[in-house]
């Protein structure tokens, strides 16, 4: 019956319907719900039934079983694991099956947990989880492994005997398996219909051939086989070949379980086919984990049946029955069963044997031809497994775009997206690879990579594990966390175990991606990985745990809250503030509208990240801008990472804005300095601060040289002026800018207050070239000056005398901003120090300057305040910086 698609609602509010989920996964239709807008304007209507896209493939759990076999199965159980077993032991043997084992049956844990979580194949899951930085360099390695695992599976189909030599042993390695590899490139070309049948022949010709062997373990030895090695059970042969005999330069144990551990891989080949699977979240879990268990077993049965039959050295010589019943001088169980192979023994000549001769199990089965088809099966059949997975890992990670130069192996061909350039690359890894030839070689690099990607994937399990994120609901519950950490930690120390120098290289790789991406190319992907939920977790918890710190003047750093408005219009305020809060405070950038754009906020955020300034950016809606920020300066910021310091972009050319502007400009100062008491900075920027959307590098984004940043600190409101200028030479590009700081003073004790101020910024470890005295600044200004003051600020006072029956008082509360006589002439004084510091500041100062901003007092009349602001920056041409802080301490000399 056809599901519901509808809600009771309403006909176009739909029911919970699969697609609308689905359509952020690849190859998935994009279907889209009706908006809320849609919802509240739009009358109900009918829709025809949505046809469900049902996969044609679907994989019951007994191919989801064989295909992870078979790529578990291959080269190492025919021809390394007997030979494992007379170099460790049946007991050493089985302890490294079982670490083998532990090690991947915890990863398969991880995976089933991390497959049961998404639909997609293995690359997906494992980048998805961990994010770009690591899942990337994962994908990366992953493929690499499967591409150096179809050259160890080759290389082992070619080492098996077939009676004649064309050259020389080695080299008919090399030829046979370039050979074997090409035969399976063209196979592979022929499409996935042509693998999936010849896995199922592989499986069969496996069981068979496993068959026979356990058959020819009971079928009593011919003497042919008894000159060989192999006698059927027997005590004294089980108890001999309990210990090791390490032999040769791969005779220790962590060699051999180097050589040992591509048997034990594979396990993810159920995992890479997860989103063609009926039901992934049964099949993976069951299919793969009895896959361990089956081929497990396996091996363990191979390791006591092979090590309870056949002694380590047989000469594969008749001669060597012994006719008579002494056995003196006879070494080995082999004695008490008639046979004396000690003169190869003590030469070390014998060829035959556990430790001599490769091809035991088809010594020991019923028919060495089945076991020889077993291992034709094992070997290609793992082979072409990772022939197909390693083009379609990397042409994945090609797709996302993460790396450079990567993206031509990407392309797909063919209705089922067939990666051909991957296919070719891959071959060419194998046949270089091939080229070694030996398998003893081969076999621990392979390990290497292997583990490497186990480590990462348990690593991913863990990590998503105890960041709590939503997101993570995997439907498997079988696995711990703690499992998944035990995983990745043996993985990593067996890394090194093996061999060290490959895991060196493996991890400095790793790194070095890691580091590409984290820093130097930041991919605008959103995985919603839990990397980033731990990020969440670590602010989260780091912001509350700070709001029981309480402040020290020690840590005080400017938390400024920016009005840029839009960003765009003002780079050159937002370059300035960047340059002294990056990766030292706080800065937030907000823009006051009527109505809020969510596309806006991400086109501005995108072009602070791009201008590398490390901003959050807000925009607040009101009826008016003064209930804006007022409300916004008292919401931002969280806990202790609130604002306290706001900059403000001065206009250069305030004469031509409304009144009322200059009016909230004024109002402004005194709201943020009522609503905190405990505000540090009060920061304004003139003149090069700007209105300016043409400017698109700003000074700020220039090195600043060999440049002096003049300090003009007039007033003592706890030393910020001062940190500001620091905190810009921190930055590479002002490093090399000279401080020079201007102070009041009288000529009879210039001296004095220039030591007394070098000692204080000595003590205070602040570096300026020079302290200047200003010894006239209360000299009246010239005339012309204080004239073009004068006509600046005409226009908006009250003339007493021009008023007709209306007095000041009641224009007064019309035109708050305007100036009557009285107040003029209360502040006239005021006004002439600060056009008389203008001159000196021109005259003194040809780069950015700082100078101490006057209050705000509340008798002063806006637009008087204003023209202060003007005349200080009047005729400037650097930038300017107006600074006022709220008489607290921000530096100290004293380390407690």
């Amino acid at each position: 019956m056809e599901p519901r698609k509808t809600s009771i609602y309403n006909t176009i509010d739909m029911a919970p319907q699969l697609e609308y989920y689905a359509n952020t996964l690849p190859h998935q239709e994009i279907k889209i719900r009706p908006s809320l807008d849609v919802l509240r304007k739009t009358f109900e209507v009918s829709f025809p039934p949505v046809e469900k896209n049902i996969s044609l493939l679907s994989f019951f759990l007994t191919l989801q079983l064989m295909r992870c076999m078979l790529n578990i199965w291959g080269v190492i159980l025919f021809l390394r694991l007997t030979w494992i077993t007379s170099q460790a032991g049946i007991v050493l043997g089985l302890v490294i099956i079982a670490l083998a084992v532990s090690v991947t049956t915890t990863t398969a844990l991880s995976i089933s947990a991390i497959a049961t979580n998404g639909e997609s194949g293995t690359y997906f899951m494992i980048s998805r989880t961990l994010g770009p930085e690591l899942g990337a360099s994962i994908g990366l390695i992953f493929s690499l492994a499967n591409a150096l695992a179809v050259a160890l599976h080759t290389v082992g189909f070619s080492e098996v005997s077939y009676g004649t030599i064309m050259v020389d042993s080695l080299n008919d390695v090399r030829i046979i398996g370039v050979v074997t590899v090409t035969i399976l490139l063209f196979i592979t070309f022929g499409g996935m219909d042509w693998e999936a049948k010849a896995q199922i022949f592989f499986f069969i010709v496996l069981m068979a051939s496993f068959v026979d062997y356990l058959v020819g373990t009971l079928i009593p030895p011919t003497p042919l086989k008894k000159s060989q090695g192999f006698f059927g059970y027997d005590r004294d042969i089980f108890i001999e070949n309990l210990t090791p005999s390490w032999r040769g330069p791969d005779g220790n144990f962590f060699r051999q379980f180097a050589i040992f551990f591509p048997a034990c891989t594979g396990i993810l080949s159920g995992a890479n086919i997860s989103g063609d699977l009926k039901d992934p979240s049964t099949a993976i879990p069951k299919g793969t984990l009895m896959a361990i268990f089956c081929t497990t077993l396996s091996y363990v049965v191979i390791v006591i049946t092979s090590g309870a039959s056949t002694v380590r050295d047989a000469s594969g010589n008749m001669t060597d029955l012994m006719t008579g019943n002494s056995t003196s001088g006879c070494l080995g169980p082999a004695c008490k069963l008639g046979w004396n192979f000690t003169t190869c023994v003590q030469s070390q000549t014998c060829s035959q044997g556990l430790a001599n001769y490769s091809q035991v199990m088809g010594l020991i089965s019923g028919s060495y031809y089945l076991i020889v088809a077993g291992v034709f099966a094992a070997t290609l059949s793992s082979a072409l497994g990772f022939l197909v997975s390693a083009p379609k890992i990397f042409q994945c990670l090609c797709k996302d775009n993460v790396y450079p130069y990567i993206s031509f192996f990407g392309k797909g061909y063919g209705k089922n997206n067939e990666p051909l350039r991957g296919y070719i690359l891959t071959y060419l890894i194998a046949v270089a690879i091939i080229l070694v030839a030996q398998l003893n070689i081969i076999a621990p690099i392979i390990s290497n990579f292997f583990l490497c990607s186990y480590c990462l994937i348990n690593l991913s399990c863990f990590h998503a594990s105890i960041v709590n994120s939503p997101g993570w609901r995997p439907a498997f519950k079988y696995y711990n966390k703690w499992t998944a950490l035990y995983g990745a930690m043996a993985s990593f120390a067996l890394m090194f175990a093996f061999t060290w120098w490959a895991a060196l290289g493996t991890w400095f790789v790793i790194s070095l991606l890691f580091i590409y991406i984290t820093y130097f190319k930041r991919p605008n992907v959103n995985w919603g990985s839990s990397i980033q939920a731990s990020s969440y977790n670590m602010a989260l918890s780091f912001s509350v745990s700070l709001t029981d710190v309480k402040d020290h003047v020690k840590n005080f750093r400017p938390q400024c809250l920016v009005m840029t408005g839009p960003p765009k219009q003002r780079p050159a305020l937002v370059d300035f503030v960047g340059c002294f809060t990056k990766q030292v405070s706080l800065m937030i950038s907000f823009h006051g509208r009527l109505k809020l754009f969510q596309d806006s906020t991400d086109q501005y955020v995108k072009w602070l990240n791009k201008r590398k300034v490390r901003s959050f950016y807000t925009q607040f809606t009101a009826d008016t801008l003064r209930d804006g920020v007022r409300y916004l300066m008292q919401a931002s910021g969280l806990g202790k990472l609130k604002p306290n310091t706001l900059v403000i972009g001065f206009k250069s050319k305030w004469m031509e804005s409304s009144p009322t502007t200059y009016h909230f400009f004024h109002t402004l100062l005194r709201i943020w300095s009522n609503l905190y008491d405990n505000t540090y900075l009060l920061l304004f920027a003139a003149n090069d601060i700007s209105e300016n959307s043409d400017q698109v590098k700003t000074v700020f984004k220039n090195a600043g040289g060999t440049k002096t940043i003049d300090v003009y600190w007039i007033a003592d409101d706890g030393g910020l002026i001062v940190l500001v200028p620091y905190l810009l030479t921190r930055r590479k590009r002002w490093r090399s800018c000279k401080i020079r700081v201007f102070i009041l003073g009288d000529e009879e004790n210039m001296k004095e207050s220039r030591d007394a101020m070098m000692a204080l910024l000595k003590r205070f470890r602040i570096n300026v070239t020079d302290v200047v005295v200003m010894t006239d600044t209360e000299r009246s200004p010239q005339p012309k000056n204080m004239n073009k003051f004068l006509e600046s600020v005409a226009p908006y006072r009250l003339y007493d005398e021009q008023q007709e029956g209306v007095s000041v008082q009641e224009l007064k509360k019309k035109e708050p901003w305007k100036i009557s006589d009285k107040q003029f002439e209360a502040f006239r004084l005021k006004s002439e120090r600060k056009v008389r510091l203008n001159e000196i500041i021109r005259r003194n100062s040809q780069n950015t300057t700082l100078v101490s901003l006057p209050v705000a007092h509340g008798d002063c009349p806006s637009a008087l305040y204003i023209a202060w602001l003007d005349a200080l920056t009047c005729g400037l041409h650097c930038p300017a910086v107006l600074v006022r802080g709220n008489q607290e301490n921000v530096l100290t000399f004293y380390c407690q």
